[in-house]
């Protein structure tokens, strides 16, 4: 094996782009110069193949990934001295100690998690003395899935297409001149992992490789990227054959060359040892071997453009369901996308950019996560590095649920289960975390982060790394948060067999941990968590920061939201009602919400907040969203104070962090603060300029979020949260155009969902909604809030004059004006009708 460094440079100009190339670019991220970096290139993958495209003329980079290629191997790292600690790290917060009780809680801390790895480069060398193009333009046009490269060179048009199959499980790349036999290159693998490629016949390449069996999580640490060659560690394989109208291809050792051909087209597979997450299994590996030649087999009898009708169909099975408009703007129509963000810096509007970045978040969710395939980690399925960020794990204290928010409302429900199928996996190590850990024998637990092996002991690199922080390595939430992920599918879908077999009984599971993991306060005598973190933030009392304390806000609002899922699954099921009761008289007791000495929703257990806080988690508003506990109809004071809480933190912040607060606001009904935030995350970030990316979140050229660096979450949450701003469904009742901000003063937007999977379009006009049509797959009664008069097939709509009441278990339970006034709602109308299965009926503004 080998380990190769390839270092390419690349003349870059501004270069002229062809006018009837810029016609009908509302779903193109387009560009009329080629990738300088991996943040400029553009994304193609079919769930499980990733490929970077960079659009370069001499020599072409496709940078691959597989999503089943990792470091390491199945490491389950729990802490068997567990149930002598913990009990100790209770009483030192009982006791206020909250120092001593972080101390303690790192004899807790177990190894980190493995690393998310880059595979291979495929490159293409065309050897040219002179690159100097005319009419050059690279696109990545959504709506099909596909990315195209066109220029010109001494009076030769090229174009170069290239798309990753999801049914035939291949990535094509077409290559065409409009001259005979003008077509010559170099075609290379590389990898920056070990690795050999080899020529197994004049138009086949293999390269066969090995990841490491270890990768440091920090750059301390004396070992950094260890390998096994002959041991531990995944192998890989990628496969390409050429096909050529015209010229040659032959084979000179390990690359293939092509001369004077016409077209060509490159078939590439690939496939890992991945061979499921147990130890077991995982060690005895497969051979890629066998997976990637057959899929190249499979789709070389296939032509061109059979491979390119079946790969379009299928995709656009998914994309198709959701049409969004905005109004266009002709000056930024005729600029590629990096020209447009810079052109949103001088103040400019460019509606249409913001609709083509909504149906982008969708693409990438279609492009990374499909049925039977892995959950999307920190950066979906693209990595190019070998310790990219954060180990682009599995970060579940708000990251991976987060690339998943918008699966539901943005009608890609079937995107959604790769998450499901992972949640099966932690479940069955985490029941064996539970026991190890804290002696608790029902249910199962996942910690902060996670791998493709479903690690769910805690991280912190033991006790021996003195970064190894208990404010984020304290947290055993994350299979109670994932749960309920598993309640929102069945509500969206209402699939009553989904949630018998396999949503009910995985919620159960976490909820029969959380019931356990829970213990009176002696003080106040209310059930709480103890220990008790809110993700990655610190507590300031005198002066001095801690850690570590009990019942944070964010604990106890995913506990009441499992819990409430819960007991209504059980009920739609008509099953286990004496654990129904038992939770019942838990959730009973669940330390209640506060509102502090500010106004705000208090994150910690005691009124310890600082309104000049302005770190990057509020997870203190889990309630408002994505749970469903906070609304402003039914308690307009947590809301209130839910309002303040986003107030004293600001809006600007990390990528992620503000495609939250843009959920928060359109929960809010602040359609116009959550488009401010909303706004902010196309702020053009140089993904060369140190200084930016140091600055706070926006996005990179090729509209990847940066949190800085890149995280895939920002673009999902985005996407999430716009959906919010235009259509919400609680409680049974559906809320049309809830957030729709000033700016967005005419559109229309069709296929988006709602809970009791209800299929909704708007159409909108001067800020107020004209028209809607609503179809309900199952029937049944409809109550609509508008913030306009409509009629439903004759029924009017009438003024809602309801001071609703919301009795959980909240402080503060009874609406007053005051804390009305404070959220600003705009007047709103009810309507109350029948639906029939499957018909769809019109809303009509009166």
């Amino acid at each position: 094996m080998k380990l190769t460094t390839f270092t390419i440079l690349v003349s870059i100009c501004t270069l002229p782009v062809l006018a009837q190339q810029i016609n009908q670019q509302s779903l193109k991220l387009w560009y009329n110069k080629p990738a300088r970096v991996w943040e400029e290139a553009l994304p193609l993958g079919n769930a499980k193949t990733g490929a970077m495209v960079f659009g370069r003329i001499n020599i072409e980079r496709y940078q691959l990934n597989d999503n089943t290629l990792w470091s390491g191997f199945p490491d389950a790292g729990n802490i068997s001295n567990g149930p002598q600690v913990l009990p100790l790290v209770r009483k030192a917060v009982f006791d206020g100690d909250y120092e001593k009780a972080a101390e303690l809680w790192k004899k807790m801390q177990g190894p980190y998690s493995a690393r998310y790895l880059t595979m291979a480069d495929l490159f293409l060398n065309f050897g040219l003395s002179d690159s100097t193009t005319s009419n050059y333009y690279r696109d990545l046009d959504i709506k099909n899935s596909t990315t195209t490269l066109k220029y010109t060179i001494k009076g030769v048009n090229y174009t170069r297409k290239t798309f990753i199959s999801h049914p035939d499980k291949v990535m094509i790349i077409q290559l065409t001149a409009d001259k005979a036999n003008a077509l010559s290159f170099n075609t290379s693998l590389t990898s920056k992992l070990h690795y050999t490629t080899s020529a197994v016949g004049d138009d086949y390449l293999v390269l066969k490789g090995k990841a490491p069996k270890f990768v440091a999580n920090r750059p301390s640490e004396p070992q950094q990227v260890v390998y096994d060659d002959n041991g531990e560690g995944m192998t890989f394989q990628v496969h390409i054959r050429i096909k050529a109208t015209g010229g040659t291809i032959k084979a000179n050792k390990d690359e293939l060359q092509v001369k004077g051909a016409t077209s060509v087209t490159i078939y590439l597979t690939e496939a890992t040892s991945f061979n499921g997450f147990d130890r077991s299994a995982a060690s005895a590996g497969k051979d890629p071997a066998i997976e990637a030649k057959t899929n190249l087999n499979g789709a070389w009898v296939k032509s061109y453009p059979e491979l390119e009708r079946r790969h379009i169909a299928d995709y656009q099975k998914l994309f198709n369901r959701v049409h969004f408009n905005l109004v266009t703007n002709p000056e930024a129509d005729q600029l590629p996308v990096d020209q447009r963000m810079l052109r949103l810096k001088t103040g400019k509007s460019d509606l249409e950019l913001q609709a083509l970045y909504y149906q982008y978040g969708r693409y990438l969710l279609i492009a990374s996560s499909r049925p039977n395939g892995r959950a999307n980690n920190l950066q979906g399925l693209w990595n190019d590095l070998v310790q990219p960020p954060w180990g682009s794990n599995y970060t579940t204290n708000i990251n991976t649920e987060m690339n998943y928010w918008l699966a539901e409302n943005t009608n890609l429900s079937e995107c959604h289960e790769p998450l499901f199928d992972f949640i099966k996996n932690l479940s069955v190590n985490g029941k064996v975390t539970a026991k190890v850990n804290y002696d608790i024998n029902e249910g199962w637990v996942v910690h902060h982060n996670s791998d493709i092996w479903a690690k769910t002991s805690t991280p912190g690199g033991y006790d021996k790394d003195p970064k190894g922080m208990p404010r984020w390595s304290c947290w055993p939430m994350a299979g109670a948060w994932l749960s309920t992920h598993l309640y929102e599918h069945y509500l969206f879908t209402r699939n009553t067999n989904f949630l018998k077999t396999e949503g009910y009984p995985l919620m159960k599971g976490a909820a029969q941990f959380m019931l356990n993991w829970l213990i009176t306060d002696p003080k106040s005598g209310y059930l709480v968590t103890n220990p008790s973190t809110s993700p990655e933030n610190t507590i300031k009392i005198n002066g001095k920061e801690y850690q570590l304390t009990m019942a944070s806000t964010m604990d106890m609002s995913i506990i009441r939201e499992l819990f409430e899922d819960c007991i209504r699954a059980a009920t739609v099921l008509n099953t286990d009602k004496k654990f129904v009761a038992k939770l019942k008289n838990a959730k009973a007791k669940l330390y209640p919400y506060h509102i502090g000495q500010y106004g705000q929703l208090q994150e910690w257990f005691n009124d310890w907040d600082d309104p000049k806080d302005t770190h990057r988690h509020i997870s203190q508003l889990f309630g408002l969203y994505p749970g469903s506990q906070i609304n402003v109809y039914r308690d307009a004071g947590l809301a209130a104070a839910a309002k303040q809480s986003l107030i004293h933190r600001g809006d600007v912040s990390t990528g992620w962090s503000m495609a939250w607060k843009t959920n928060w606001w359109a929960r809010l009904q602040d359609g116009n603060h959550a488009y401010k935030v909303l706004s902010a995350a196309l702020n053009y970030i140089d993904p060369i300029d140190t200084k930016e990316q140091m600055s706070g979140g926006g996005a990179y050229p090729n509209l990847f979020d940066a949190h800085p660096p890149f995280q895939i979450d920002g673009n999902f949450g985005a996407t999430a949260g716009i959906t919010e701003m235009l259509l919400q469904s609680h409680y049974g009742e559906l809320v049309l155009l809830p957030a729709l901000p000033d700016a967005w003063p005419e559109g229309s937007i069709s296929g988006i969902k709602a809970r009791g999977n209800i299929t909704v379009t708007e159409n909108w006009k001067n800020g107020h909604l004209t028209t809607a049509q609503i179809t309900s797959a199952l029937g049944g009664k409809c109550v609509l809030r508008t913030f306009t008069p409509v009629k439903v097939n004759g029924v009017k709509s009438v003024t809602d004059t309801r001071n609703r009441q919301y009795t959980n278990a909240a402080v503060y339970q009874k609406n007053t004006n005051a804390q009305l006034q404070a959220l600003n709602l705009k007047k709103s109308y009810v309507t109350v009708f029948e639906t029939q299965k499957g018909k769809t009926y019109t809303v009509v503004a009166q």
